[in-house]
């Protein structure tokens, strides 16, 4: 609206005096001079064509930028509902492979006990539906703790603290999500078909991770941490938050742990696993 009030307010004032010098060639009899009040007329005419095709260009053009700036913020925005925050940065300004590790992350991995199993005799809009309702709740409890969702995979849900951004108290961010997902499973079970349980493995430790894809940007993690997690995730009990050792040193100080168990953990051998119980005045 700004931009057409300027174009018009400087179209009358360039053509004005073609206006006035029109009236006093028709009113004092200018064209023995050679002011014909036609040719006054045309010019004036002429140059408020101009302006109007001029306005029309520029109309034009702040409506394509505008539609670009639109089509911008869209993309930006579906990259960073893929991506990290700062990845997507990254992607952004330097287009091509991103990589780079952490010596001190946190991983977790939540499964939903026997959803494959009841989740075949449900409609898929349902079965959507009750994910959705569920990892939902799990994305706003990342961005609460300042962890981030790396991606479920099924009914199993991946999350990391300590990458990409820096973390010190990655592995008690990571501990004080999995409590309250357990939190939110218990306040969602009223509204789930069979009864809700999670099953939750953490594992800490240094880990690599980048964006792979060319057609689907991924942003994914790699390393025998990853591995652990999702091997104490698959290896533990419905309702329970299994840990493995390195987890367990850096938070026994701070929280409750059961007894060290000897677990036989698929393609690692036994391994020293523990039950996490709740914070140290458990």
């Amino acid at each position: 609206m700004r931009v057409r009030f300027r174009s018009a307010l400087l179209t009358a004032v360039a053509t004005f005096p073609f206006v006035l010098l029109a009236l006093f060639a028709r009113r004092d009899g200018w064209d023995e001079f050679g002011f014909e009040t036609a040719s006054l007329v045309t010019y004036g005419v002429l140059i408020l064509t101009v302006a109007f095709a001029l306005e029309r260009s520029k109309r034009a053009a702040f409506l394509a930028n505008r539609a670009l700036d639109a089509e911008r913020q869209l993309s930006d925005d579906l990259l960073h509902s893929i991506l990290p925050e700062p990845i997507a940065q990254r992607l952004r300004e330097n287009p091509g492979a991103i990589a780079e590790s952490a010596s001190e992350t946190t991983v977790l991995f939540a499964d939903i006990v026997g959803f494959t199993s009841f989740s075949s005799e449900l409609p898929p809009n349902e079965v959507v539906e009750l994910l959705d309702l569920l990892f939902g709740k799990f994305d706003d409890l990342c961005d609460e703790h300042g962890v981030e969702k790396v991606k479920t995979i099924g009914d199993a849900y991946m999350a990391v603290a300590g990458i990409p951004r820096p973390d010190p108290d990655h592995a008690a961010s990571i501990v004080e999500l999995a409590f309250d997902m357990q939190r939110a499973a218990t306040a969602i079970a009223p509204l789930w078909p069979t009864d809700l349980k999670l099953r939750i493995g953490i594992s800490s430790g240094p880990v690599v991770a980048g964006v792979i894809g060319h057609r689907r940007f991924a942003y994914d993690l790699w390393g025998d941490t990853v591995n652990t997690a999702s091997r104490m995730e698959t290896h533990g009990l419905p309702n329970r938050i299994q840990v493995s050792e390195p987890t367990y040193e850096v938070l026994k100080d701070r929280y409750a742990f059961g007894e060290p168990q000897e677990t036989d953990i698929k393609g690692k051998g036994p391994m020293r696993t523990y039950f996490l119980l709740g914070p140290e005045q458990y």
